[in-house]
């Protein structure tokens, strides 16, 4: 019988192919592998096609691709076209995402043997409760429950971008340690669901207009934070006092500054002071001054302008 016309039986296929007749059977079930026909007995008889398609499929489960992925992408023909990309990207995404997960476990270690031994058993504590790589959804559930209730989903995704920080995919120990604490800062008791941050925005009437105006301050202030000028008097805190008023729809004056310096000092938590310092570990040197850093600058400068007598 010539090579074309071969019928080979599953443990001659497994021969050829340097495999298990177990394999062979088990792609066989599975539809994978072509059969040429049956012998008078019902047995499985396999072609020259059947031995390539099993090759193609073993290159294909070296690569890590499951099963049913090895069966969309032989759907596809020769299993060198879009199918096969396709695979591949969804197997690099697999990988990348597996490959972030290491980074951060090795990272965790590296943070813990050079942490000195009085301070171990805390860290471990800490960075035991993140997942690898962590996720950031306890943050933004942290966040949502300051804001109020009827700020708009645009400025509260304008909050949630400012405030929470994107998980590095190759992080240095400092930023395991830093991401620990956020998330144990947003789920410690009463973290998630909401701070004192949010006492000084209860009798806002108006939010989308305080907000509005806040981000506008923050802007203002970036220059002067910056530059690390002392808190004082000027457009910053103009902008500042003036989001705070529109969004109580009441009048600026002294009256009015005094109340909400006190009213704004009363709410600071150091918790939420804490966890503002801990994201500058997660962007670069000289990046822009966060919101938090921002916000304490023209609390800072309020401060000042009612001690020195406002009017």
């Amino acid at each position: 019988m010539s090579p074309e016309h071969e019928a080979w039986s599953i443990g001659e296929l497994a021969e050829r192919a340097g495999t298990t007749v177990k394999t062979v059977r088990f792609y066989s079930d599975r539809g994978l592998l072509p059969e040429a026909g049956r012998s008078s007995g019902g047995h499985r008889r396999y072609g020259p096609e059947a031995l390539e398609r099993l090759r193609l499929i073993r290159s294909l489960r070296a690569l890590d691709l499951p099963v049913p992925e090895v069966g969309r992408v032989l759907e596809h023909g020769d299993g060198l076209t879009a199918g096969l990309t396709d695979a591949i990207d969804g197997q690099l995404r697999v990988l990348g995402g597996q490959l972030t997960a290491l980074r951060w476990r090795e990272a965790a270690l590296q943070l813990l043997r050079d942490t000195p031994a009085e301070l171990r058993a805390e860290r471990l504590r800490l960075v035991g409760a993140l997942s690898a790589p962590p996720g950031t959804a306890a943050l933004a559930r942290f966040w949502r429950a300051a804001l109020p209730v009827r700020l708009s989903r645009p400025l509260v995704a304008a909050v949630l971008e400012h405030a929470v920080p994107e998980p590095p995919a190759d992080p240095s120990p400092a930023q395991v340690l830093a991401f620990a604490e956020l998330h144990a800062i947003v789920t410690a008791p009463c973290g998630e669901g909401g701070r004192s941050g949010t006492v000084w925005t209860d009798r806002v009437r108006r939010p989308d207009v305080l907000y509005g105006g806040l981000f506008e301050a923050y802007a203002l202030a970036v220059p002067e934070v910056t530059a690390d000028r002392t808190p004082g008097r000027g457009a910053v805190l103009e902008r500042f006092v003036a989001a705070h008023a529109e969004g109580r729809s009441e009048p600026d004056g002294p009256g009015f500054r005094r109340r909400l310096s006190a009213l704004l000092t009363s709410a600071t938590d150091p918790s939420v002071e804490r966890y503002w310092a801990l994201t500058t570990v997660f962007g670069p040197a000289g990046r822009t001054p966060t919101v938090g850093a921002a916000h304490a600058w023209m609390r800072a400068a309020l401060a000042a302008d009612v001690a020195a007598g406002s009017g």
